[in-house]
């Protein structure tokens, strides 16, 4: 199965959700920065895995934000997991990103969010979702 995993990170927390998902998926995933992916290797991924953190009012980061909204219209019948980390609030980013993606037809298999720094638990569902 071929995996892309595409992320933006500002402070590491989400940063270190890609690198476990990355480990997880083995040497052959697509692994890119959201300001410098491959619309054309990520849409050819049977997983697309696409992680953020929450910004000013739970938004995507810039670069994610960029990102996502250049291969949406082309997420239907997609499998799509979704990631990040936020501090306040509680991570709603997350559920608006997820009927994003549905809307656009994709499926989302999962969703993994952390409270700052993850935890053992973000960990573990981020390379259990890699095989979701």
């Amino acid at each position: 199965m071929k995996v892309a995993i595409v992320y933006a990170s500002t402070t590491g927390n989400t940063e270190a959700l890609a690198n476990a998902a990355k480990e997880a998926a083995g040497a052959d995933a697509y692994f890119s920065t959201a300001d410098s992916a491959d619309s054309a290797q990520v849409l050819a991924a049977d997983l697309i895995m696409l992680g953020s953190p929450a910004m000013g009012a739970e938004q995507l980061e810039d670069s994610a934000e960029s990102f996502f909204s250049s291969i949406e219209g082309s997420l239907g019948g997609k499998n799509v997991v979704l990631f990040g980390s936020y501090d306040w609030g509680d991570g709603a980013f997350l559920e608006d990103w997820k009927g994003r993606v549905e809307g656009a037809g994709g499926t989302v298999k999962a969703v993994v969010k952390a409270q700052l720094t993850p935890d053992e638990n973000a960990l573990n569902e981020i390379k259990a979702a890699v095989s979701a």
